[in-house]
């Protein structure tokens, strides 16, 4: 898919987008961990959004291999039924507090260079939509986004067969399945030979 030459600038702080719901012994949990881990130990920077799950993961595995992890948070007034909360158990190093669920997302998308979606719910699909959406608008001068995992071969393989999808809006992601391929790609698109 990926075909995006970004423009002088190297990438180095990555946005970790996915489920709030998966348990540490589950797959985008372990994948998540995996990956901080790895890109952290290969001097990238890790941004999340203070909750559980794949938030909580990858903080845990950025600080496994010795680095901070900033959280772009979102507090909000009142409990909301449907909204996992910051997550007293994520011990995230920094953090920066939004006004509502949609500027943490904004936040974290402005303050990232690179975007990974794992696998969630509803919410990650936001993520990903508003990631999308905004390479697209600054296309060609796109931020990489990589999509965790073979399952999203069929996602965007149902919107190619119901939905209008132009070749360079698919060419704006990349398919990973493993840590060491997401650093591969990243580390190819900073020494310019991706």
């Amino acid at each position: 898919m990926w075909d995006i030459k970004p423009k002088n600038k190297k990438i180095k702080n990555i946005a970790f987008l996915g489920g709030a719901a998966w348990q540490d012994n589950e797959k985008p949990y372990i994948d998540a961990f995996e990956t901080a881990k790895l890109l952290t130990a290969n001097g990238f920077e890790i941004f999340n959004g203070g909750g559980p799950g794949v938030m909580k993961a990858a903080t845990l595995g950025a600080q496994a291999a010795g680095g901070d992890v900033i959280a772009i948070t979102y507090h909000p007034n009142k409990p909301k039924r449907h909204y996992e909360d910051v997550d007293s158990t994520n011990p995230f190093n920094h953090e920066i507090v939004t006004l509502d669920y949609f500027d943490r997302t904004k936040v974290m998308l402005e303050t990232t260079d690179a975007h990974i979606v794992f696998n969630g719910s509803i919410g990650t699909l936001s993520e990903l939509g508003m990631t999308w959406v905004s390479s697209w608008i600054h296309y060609p001068n796109s931020k990489p986004i990589i999509l965790f995992g073979e399952f999203w071969y069929e996602y965007i393989d149902v919107i190619k067969r119901n939905m209008l999808l132009e070749k360079d809006e698919e060419a704006m992601m990349k398919v990973c399945t493993t840590p060491s391929q997401v650093v591969k790609f990243l580390t190819e698109i900073n020494e310019g030979t991706s």
